[in-house]
Parts: structure tokens; sequence; C-alpha cells
């Protein structure tokens, strides 16, 4: 592990399901996170759920990283409470900060709130907007965002549309850092053919299966499509869901299911190599998805909400892709874009500039690092004021 630097911090990190993990979006942060920082002479703890790991995989260290393996039970809502709630007693010595990453978490900081430590809380998304969760884990989740508010000395928004929801919402600033992605090409074609699909010769989606993703609009616009390319579906539920098995039974020959792809050099291959990546998240902040396949060179289609906009609208306005309103505005773009190859190529050539310019690793990792060493100084609370200084700093 890397020396401890002049500013150098412990750093416990809890409500993630580990590092390495490829279940979502928090999990491929942490990746880099993690790492960054221990580069940087700081000492990080991320506390790993051991269901999801073999025996042979629980080394203690991953990059640097140390790793604490702790029990929970694998279920949707339970598995996170049950291991947020141990690695919270674990992170109550020796840390001088502790990070929470999402809300379904954020309840369990208010014993480490009462003694006085120091806590980043990263709000996320809007959880208790999603519909996979019932009306009690809804209920809880805007229990957490309001608990956040209080115990946080620093809440951290993954976009300035999020930034604004809660300075709306529970009159409390929090600063603004988003994801962010590397920018990579295809090295092996050949890899997308083991999943029966050719170059160039599919759309992808590349979500879990949720129905705020929107996949079934997506199906429903593609079947629509006169086209000779097919849909690929890259993503699964980790539960049993109604709504998914009907979108299997419904989506039609066209349309082809891989399961969660769990192998990172696959995934990249799967976006370099398709013809147009379909994006339908519509609740969040800065979606990890939608930055990959922009470093990725994807012509990129996604949902017209706020957040998506955020991303694929550049500070001087240009656009890095297209977006679409409802079934019948993605049918006709999609016809459009089908019959014309110049245009996606257009997309796919401007896309990595995106990242360049507004979502590099460097300028995520540097911000939640001044981040933390501000918190570790003071005891006051730090938020962001809109029209004010940045912890985070756009190229």
């Amino acid at each position: 592990m890397a020396e401890r630097g002049k500013d150098g911090l412990r750093v416990a990190m809890i409500g993630l399901r580990g590092i390495p993990h490829t279940y979502g979006g928090g999990e491929e942060f942490i990746k880099y996170l993690g790492p960054a920082l221990v580069e940087r002479g700081h000492d990080v703890t991320v506390f790993c759920r051991s269901g999801s790991y073999k025996k042979d995989e629980r080394d203690p260290y991953y990059q640097g990283v140390h790793r604490v393996f702790l029990p929970t039970i694998e279920h949707k809502v339970a598995g996170q409470f049950i291991h947020a709630s141990l690695a919270t007693l674990k992170s109550l010595r020796g840390y001088d900060v502790i990070y929470v990453h999402t809300l379904p978490s954020a309840p369990h900081t208010l014993l480490p709130w009462l003694l006085r430590k120091k806590i980043v809380i990263n709000t996320d998304g809007l959880d208790w907007e999603r519909s996979k969760w019932g009306k009690n884990a809804r209920r809880y989740f805007k229990l957490g965002a309001r608990i956040s508010v209080l115990t946080g000395q620093a809440l951290v928004s993954d976009s300035l549309q999020m930034q604004t929801y809660y300075e709306d919402n529970f009159k409390r600033g929090s600063v603004f850092i988003p994801y962010g992605a590397e920018i990579e090409g295809s090295k092996d074609p050949s890899v997308v053919r083991q999943y029966g699909l050719e170059p160039q010769g599919y759309y992808l989606i590349a979500s879990r299966f949720v129905p705020e993703n929107n996949a079934d609009v997506i199906v429903d616009a593609f079947n629509r499509t006169q086209t000779d390319r097919v849909l690929a579906i890259a993503g699964d539920a980790n539960y049993k869901s109604e709504w998914v098995e009907k979108l299997k039974a419904s989506a039609g020959p066209r349309v082809k299911f891989l399961g969660h792809v769990g192998n990172y050099d696959h995934v990249k291959e799967l976006h370099a190599n398709c013809y147009a990546y379909l994006h339908g998240h519509s609740v969040g902040g800065t979606n990890p998805s939608l930055l990959k396949a922009l470093g990725y060179g994807n012509c990129i289609v996604a949902y017209n909400v706020a957040f998506n906009r955020e991303v694929m609208q550049g500070q001087d306005g240009t656009m890095y892709g297209i977006m679409f309103d409802d079934v019948e505005d993605l049918q006709r773009k999609l016809q459009q874009l089908d019959g014309d190859p110049a245009m996606a190529q257009r997309f796919r050539d401007i896309a990595p500039e995106r990242i360049r310019k507004g979502y590099t690793w460097k300028q995520v990792v540097d911000a939640y690092e001044k981040l933390f060493v501000a918190c570790s100084k003071t005891g006051r609370r730090i938020e962001e004021k809109a029209g004010g200084e940045r912890f985070y700093e756009w190229s």
C-alpha cells in the first residue's frame, strides 16, 4: 500500500457490493476512485459483501484498497440494509472520513453523526421514484434522503440537476461531483460474435432491467423500425420480476437478450462495435452507463430528460447524440439513423470529446480528494451554492 502523504486520510466506504464488482455504476465508480486515492497517499477501506465473492476471491487488498468482507443475505432490500449496518459499526473507529454511497445506507449514518464523525453521503439518484420498489421501500428511501440532509457533513450530487433538486426540496446545498469514464476503443471486434452479433449489425441496450430504464419503450420502437439490424440487450434483473418476464415474452425474434455481461473487455467490445447505443434511463443523476457509452465512442440515442441532456449537451451547446421523447419519436429517429451511416459515424467521432471536456476520472478524483480533505479539517457543513466556487472543475 502507498505511504500516506501530508494530507493522507483514512477513508471508509460503505453502501457498495464491493471492489471490484460488475453489478452497477457505483461499483464501477469505486473501482476507479479507491485505487486513485491510494496512489495519492490515502488509506482506503471498502466494505464488501462476502456473499458476492467466492472464498478464493477475498484477497484483503485490491490495487492497494483494503477490503473488509462482511456477511449479509443476498436480498433485494434487506441485503444492503444488513451489510451497511455491520459496515457502519466497523467504521466508527480509525477513520477520518466515512463515505456513504447511495441513500439506502443513509439511515445508518445517525450513529456516526451522534458520535461527531465526518460523513460524506453520495445521494446518487431519486430511489423513491424507482418503480421496482414497493411503497414501504420508497418511504424508506425518502426517509434516507431526509436523514442524509441532517447527518451529512457534505452531500454529493452527481449532477447539477440533482444539486438543484436538493436545494429546492430539502433546502440543503450539496457538492456537485459527477462520475467519470475512460476513453477506449475496440481491440477485438470478433468478441461480439460470441454473442451471435456482427460489428455494426446491432443496436445496444446495456442496463439493469427496471421499468424506469424504459427497455420496453425502446423494444416497442425498435420493432416498428424497418432494419436488418438486431437489438441486443445486455443486462438483467437480480430479482424475480413480472415486468422482465413480460418484456422477454413480447420482445420478438429480432431482440437478443444477452443476460448480465460481467467481463469488462466484452462490455467494451459490445459498446465499441454497436451501430448505436440506446439509453432509456429516466430517473437519477449523471448515469455511468451513458458516460461509458460516450467514452467508447458510441452513437447515442438517449431519453430526453434533464439528467441525460445535462450529459449529452456540452457547455457550448454542442449535442453529442440524439434525444428522443416517446415511442413514436424514437421510431422516427431510429429509422432515419438506420439509413444514414454517415450521421451515426459523426456522433461516434465526437462522443469521446464530451468525456475529455467534462467527465475524466482525474477530474472526479481531484474533486473527491479536495472534499475529503476539506471535511477532515473542519466540523462545519460543506455546501456549494449556484454560481459559487466548486470542488469539481470543468475542463
